[in-house]
């Protein structure tokens, strides 16, 4: 008899759609300082601020992006890890990328 294992569920009880793609960035090992470099470029390193943005007279409200992004703390995590890594095994200084 084998073992039923219940499927992952969101903190709301439905199924998670993204537990593919959270597990992909999690197993994801950095293995260049090129690809470090540009992982730590490309993810900022605070959550941008919500905001008001007038356009054409409108103004509209723009929420702080970590909170739209549900994938935002494995991607914080992979950027730590990229720092990591610079800082480990190619002994660089990482100044330049922390706020």
């Amino acid at each position: 008899m084998t073992a039923i294992h219940p499927s992952p569920q969101s903190p709301k009880g439905l199924p998670d759609l993204l537990l593919p793609l959270r597990r992909l960035i999690n197993n994801f090992t950095i293995r260049s300082y090129r690809v470090a470099h540009l992982i730590c470029k490309v993810v900022p390193c605070a959550c941008p601020f919500e905001r008001d943005v007038t356009l054409f007279g409108r103004t509209f409200h723009i929420p702080a992006l970590c909170k739209l992004n549900p994938l935002y703390n494995e991607v914080v995590l992979l950027r730590f890890r990229a720092l990591s890594y610079l800082t480990d095994i190619c002994e660089e200084d990482v100044a330049q990328y922390l706020c």
